[in-house]
């Protein structure tokens, strides 16, 4: 399976989805013109509506991860740069710890800005 969800989690399942596609690519289960299961298929995976992974579909394909053609299916673009998508990987990590841990966006850029120097 290339995406788990956590229905516990405070997340969107659409977000866990997308998150989850974005963490196959960097640890390159998913490589450049794989095809994503079809929407229904995945939907009935993960016990999920059609709506919900055709939103994270969605979003995929506008941060240009993914390109849907009608009659080929979603799959995984070619121009996907897995340095930039391991960093925004590692980013949602941090920014979802900083908020279980109750700290402030403007604490965590202070943060961020500070480790630069």
């Amino acid at each position: 399976m290339i995406v788990t969800i956590d229905l516990g989690s405070d997340r969107p399942l659409f977000a866990q989805i997308v998150d989850g596609v974005k963490r196959s690519i960097v640890d390159e289960t998913l490589t450049p013109g794989d095809r994503l299961p079809p929407g229904r298929e995945l939907a009935a995976s993960l016990d999920v509506s059609l709506e919900t992974v055709q939103r994270a579909y969605r979003l995929l394909a506008e941060e240009g991860l993914v390109v849907s053609r009608v009659g080929r299916g979603t799959r995984i673009a070619e121009s996907v740069s897995i340095d930039e998508l391991a960093i925004d990987s590692l980013i949602t990590s941090l920014v979802q710890e900083a908020r279980q841990l109750g700290i402030s966006k403007t604490r965590l850029a202070t943060l961020v800005d500070d480790a630069w120097r």
